[in-house]
Order: C-alpha cells, then structure tokens, then sequence
C-alpha cells in the first residue's frame, strides 16, 4: 500500500523532534491501562513547542492503537455545545486520546471541563490539555483529580537538546553554537534563526533582526492589557529580579494588579525574594523596546537602576547583595556583557559573603593559580579580614571567590603585600587618604574554570566591587589584575586609571588600576558607566564630571566657619570650596545652604545641644546685628555666648566632616 503523504510529514518531524524525555515517559505512563493518572496538563509560553510535543504525543498514541481526537482551542467557540461538537468524534469510545491545544482560549470553560466533561467520558480515556497559562489550583486542590493528573511545565531547551535541535536542522557545529546562544533554548526562536541562517548570515544579536523580534514579541508575549502592564513588564524583563517596591517606581499605585498580573504570565517564574523573566523574554523585550522607543528603552533603565543605587544604601546585608546583583546585572547590553555576565545559570547563580568554612578551598584555589607564597600572604589577609570574602558556591563545592582588602590594616600586612604598599604609595603620591578614609584592593578573583577569566569568579568580583564601593567611606579603589590584556579594556571602560605594575616573589605579577572617589563620587561614576552602555565610551572620566582635590580638615573647617558667615549671602557662596566636597550633591549655593541648615537642624535634634543649634541659628541663620546682640537675645554672658558658639561650630564642623569622609547625609 503506498504511503500517503501525512505519513511523510510526521516522520519528518519525528526525525526533526529533540528532548522533551520526561514528558515522553510521563504521556507513555498515561496510556499505560494500569496507571491512575489519566489527564496531562502542559503549559508554557508560546512557541516552547506545546503543540510539536502534542503531534509527538498523537503519533505515540496512533502507533499504540489509540483512536486521537485533535482540537484547536483557538478554533473551537468557548461553550459547551461548540466543544462538544468537536469532540465528538470520539464519542463512547474507550480507546480515545484527547488531545487540546490552546487550552487558554478556552480558560471560561475550565470549570466545566473539570466538573461536567471530563467526568462523562470513558474512564480509559486519555486526556492532554496544553496552554499558556498555568492549570487553574483546583486540579490540584480537589483529591479526586488530583489523583488523576499530571503537570508539567515546559521548560527551555537544554545547550545540548538546542545544538541537536540545529544539528538536526542543518546547521554547522560553528554556527549551531552562535544560534544556541541567541535562542536560549527556546524551540520556535532556534528553528527561525535556523530558517533564516539558510538565506543568509544570522544575526549576532537579536536586535538586528528586527522582523523576526517583533513577530516573537507577539507570539511569546501576547496582548498586554495597558500601558502600565507593559512598562511593568519592561522593567521585569530588563531586571534580575522584580519586586513589587520596583514595580511602584515605575508604575506607581498600580503596582499590586501589575504584579499579579506578571506573576500569572507563563514566561516569568517566581522565586523566594521576587519574579524573574525567562531569558528569551528578557532579550525580546528589551531589543523590542531599543528599537521602538529609545527613550523609553532609557526611562526602564534608569528605573531599575535607581532602584539599585538605593538598595546598596540600606541598612540590611541582604538587600545590599540582592542590589548589587541587580546593579551588575544592567551591565547586559553593555561592552562588558560577555566579560561580566555570561552565566547560563544567572538566575540561581549568586554571590554570598564566605565563611571560615571556606578559608582551605580558597586557599587551595590560590595557591593553584597563583602558587604557594600567593596563597599563605592571602591566608594572613583572610585572617585579618575574613568579612571581605564573597563566594560562589556550586553542587560540586567552591566555583569561585573574591576578596578585598581593605586599608587600614594590621601593620604587619603591609611589610607582607607588595601590593598593598604600590597601591598606598600611588594613592599618596597622587592625592592621600585623609583620616577616616578607607583604600580598597580587590585583590584576589579566582575561579576553578580559568583563573580571573573564569565566569564565576568575575561575577564575584563584580558584586563584591559593587558592595564595597558604595557602602564603604573610601578614598581609592584600586583592582590588582594578574591578566592586564583581558581586564585592561574593562577598567578602561569603567573609567579606572592603569596606575602601577607591581612585580612580587608573592604570586605573579599584577597591574594596579584605581579611582579617586573624592573626585569622581561613586553615584557620578555609576551615572557614567549607565550612560556607557548606550555611548559605548571608554577611557578617563570627563573632567567636568571630576570634583577638585579634596579639602584636608584644616581647609575644610575654615570653610566652612567661612559659609556659615555668608550663609544669607548666595554670591559669595559661590566661591565656597565646600562646592567641591561630598557634602553637596550639586555644586550650588543652594545646595551647599541646604546642607549646612540640615546640619544644624540635626544638631539641635540632640536635646543635650540644643543650647548651641540655638546659638548657631542667632549668629548665622537669623543672625542678630552683632555677636553682643546676639548673646542678649539668648539671655547668655558674652563670654558664655562666645564659648557656645566655639563649641557648637566644633560640633558642626565634626558632623560635617563626618558626612565628607562617609558621603552619608545627616539625614539618613
């Protein structure tokens, strides 16, 4: 008997079919008499490759001996009598396979399905629902169906399921590994670029293919219901993690609706701490948004990225960590995003602070890339400062770690650490720290899988230079690389100087780039680096970004018992040095008046000083005549008075220097 051509077609497709193991076992099992579970529920964002997985589960069943009745949601009208006309082709039988493709569109019909359908059919039949959406809880609530379901969300293709899938397709091993990294395992996006890989170049990224970015946007998203959905699901898509407090920046009121209604969207999954978008997602919406709307691409940006700058302020650790993954995480996009952040695993990989526990695998690991006196010098720093040890860790132990030392130290450390000296004599050399202030080094980033270039270990360097930098008083930061050709660009890009070359019997040869925070503010350099990411610039800060060198306390008090005398006076506090300082995050008169009333409105908080915020604000803010007016209106001696004010401008004086050496107002 010749064969007809549907039988051409389905081998084909079984020829093309890659992975999906488990649900083959688990659609075997179910046509198996003996087992109870009779309904499979499959859901999925569009294009995972429900309805491929269903034509696979229809030819299983025929080759079986099953009687299969296909049914397009998307065909069928959403009531009883329409389904059950298109059913009916397996009427009574006992031998049925009902197979239902875009169970979504018929969603108002679930309850019915589940009530008053499915329990009139044969006990032997099969049943396979598939949508988008995830099963409606009452499957799994009532004990009677749950004992006869399963469910399975599909989740993307493995690396190795995708390379086959582009293998089977056609495609060169070379070019199958370029196509796998841009599908991200998503099965419609790999056969696509397959499609158009055989016409032509493929793209290197997905934005520049723009036809084929906007026809998946629809596919895999679908219809979002307004504009504050669709913001909302920007900034999802653009975050490494989405929480409602995010959300309110962008949405505002309507936070709490936008995030059910994302937290109900098959293509973002949930997690303990907030939402994520799958990765396809993150990549379609995100070269959706660059091209349609560049400012709008910049509005989500900086969104989230304020969102993370305020994060790394909090009191509490662990949202400064879950900050400065965020805030590395914006680098995607960047010049530095297959330097940074190339995990296939982004969304479960995490930086967390090392233990003691730690301390033997770290040191077996830098004393295998770097040798042993490397690894007893880094034994003396974690000693000395095992709190600025961050670690990620895998199901097979330690993947990678990072530290930073931090100056001041023991003494002893710095007759140790060639590095450690370079690095302060640069620093003295080119503007010292003053008291208070603190000197950074990362100084170890190691990884099992290729030393500093290991993945792993450059994520841990990134979240641990993030934490640090905005939360500690710093002076400098200086990062201490053993490979200058591979991480050069980045610091570059990152606006680090190359300062020094330190050669040490101590581990290999490393290259010290740094920045002077006095003069180039973390929040100004962050600015920079996100503006970056859209310029593609590189190489030193510009210098009107840089604030002048910093003021030592001699110069600082005298300025400022200088701009209280000209507090009523904005144009002379124009030439105030203290413009220049971290106590203004403009460099306005207004903002420098701003500070100093906010300083002593803090000092009069204190009841114990009261007494001088009140001789403060009769001599400067609402100054009487003369200093002996002064004194009477505050019903002290002179002498009294003159003693308060000397006292109280110390004060003032401390607490501004305070908030200079920390970048901390008064008001936090």
């Amino acid at each position: 008997m010749a064969e007809d051509l549907a039988a051409v077609i389905d081998e084909a497709r079984r020829r093309a079919f890659v992975g999906r193991a488990e649900e083959l076992a688990v659609f075997a099992d179910v046509l198996e008499t003996g087992t109870p579970r009779r309904v499979l529920l499959l859901h999925g964002p569009g294009g995972i490759g429900k309805t491929t997985l269903l034509g696979q589960f229809r030819m299983r069943a025929q080759a079986a001996g099953r009687h299969v009745v296909s049914v397009e949601g998307c065909a069928v009208d959403c009531s009883p009598e329409a389904f059950r006309k298109a059913v009916s082709d397996g009427d009574g039988r006992t031998d049925q396979v009902l197979l239902l493709d875009g169970y979504e569109y018929l969603a108002t019909l679930d309850g019915w399905m589940r009530e008053e359908f499915l329990p009139s059919v044969p006990a032997e039949t099969v049943v396979v629902l598939a949508g988008r959406d995830p099963p409606n809880p009452q499957w799994r609530a009532d004990p009677g169906w749950r004992a006869l379901t399963v469910c399975r969300e599909l989740a993307a293709l493995s690396r190795t399921e995708s390379l086959e899938l582009l293998s089977r397709a056609g495609m060169s091993a070379s070019l199958s590994e370029r196509l796998a990294a841009l599908g991200c395992g998503h099965p419609l996006v790999l056969a696509l670029l397959a499609d158009a890989a055989a016409d032509g170049p493929p793209p290197d990224e997905l934005s520049e293919a723009p036809d084929l970015v906007a026809a998946l946007v629809t596919r895999i998203v679908g219809v979002v219901p307004d504009e504050e959905h669709a913001i909302g699901l920007a900034v999802c898509a653009y975050a490494w993690l989405t929480t409602e407090d995010l959300l309110r920046r962008a949405v505002g009121e309507r936070a709490p609706q936008v995030w059910a209604w994302l937290e109900s969207r098959p293509y973002i999954s949930r997690s303990s701490d907030g939402l994520h978008a799958h990765d396809l997602v993150r990549d379609l919406l995100t070269a959706d948004l660059r091209r349609r709307s560049p400012d709008s691409h910049r509005r989500v940006h900086r969104i989230v990225y304020s969102h993370a700058l305020a994060g790394l302020r909090r009191i509490g650790a662990r949202e400064r960590w879950i900050a400065a993954h965020q805030k590395v995480f914006l680098l995607r996009g960047s010049p530095l995003a297959g330097h940074v952040w190339t995990l296939p695993e982004h969304r479960t990989v995490a930086v967390t602070p090392g233990s003691h526990e730690d301390h033997p695998a770290v040191l077996a690991l830098i004393e295998r890339f770097e040798g042993t006196e490397s690894a007893e010098l880094a034994a003396l720093w974690l000693a000395e400062q095992p709190e600025n040890l961050v670690v990620v860790r895998s199901l097979d132990g330690l993947a990678a770690c990072a530290f930073e030392c931090v100056w001041p130290a023991a003494p002893a450390l710095l007759d140790a650490d060639p590095v450690l000296r370079t690095a302060l004599e640069t620093a003295d050399a080119v503007c010292p720290p003053r008291p208070g202030e603190q000197i950074s080094i990362a100084r170890y980033v190691i990884g099992v899988n290729g030393h500093e270039r290991d993945p792993h270990a450059k994520l841990a360097g990134s979240v641990m230079s993030t934490v640090g930098w905005a939360t500690r008083p710093l002076a400098w930061s200086f990062t201490a690389t053993t490979d200058p050709d591979y991480w050069g660009p980045i610091f570059h890009y990152l606006a680090f100087s190359r300062l020094a070359t330190v050669a040490s019997a101590a581990g290999p040869t490393r290259t010290l780039y740094g920045v002077d925070w006095r003069r180039l503010p973390v929040e100004r350099w962050s600015d920079l680096v996100a503006e970056r990411k859209f310029t593609g610039a590189t190489g030193p800060p510009p210098p009107e970004l840089l604030r002048p060198a910093p003021l030592d306390r001699a110069r600082f008090d005298g300025a400022v018992r200088q701009a209280l005398a000209d507090l009523n006076r904005p144009e002379r506090l124009a030439n105030s040095p203290l413009l220049g300082t971290a106590l203004v995050a403009e460099p306005t008169p207004a903002d420098l008046r701003a500070t100093l009333l906010a300083a002593v409105g803090h000092l009069g908080d204190d009841p114990r000083a009261l007494q001088l915020s009140r001789v403060l604000d009769r001599t400067y803010l609402h100054p009487a005549p003369t200093q002996e007016a002064a004194a009477e209106a505050l019903h002290l001696s002179f002498s009294t008075y003159r003693r308060h004010l000397a006292k109280a401008t110390a004060r003032l004086t401390d607490l501004l220097w305070a908030q200079e050496i920390t970048g901390t107002p008064l008001d936090l």
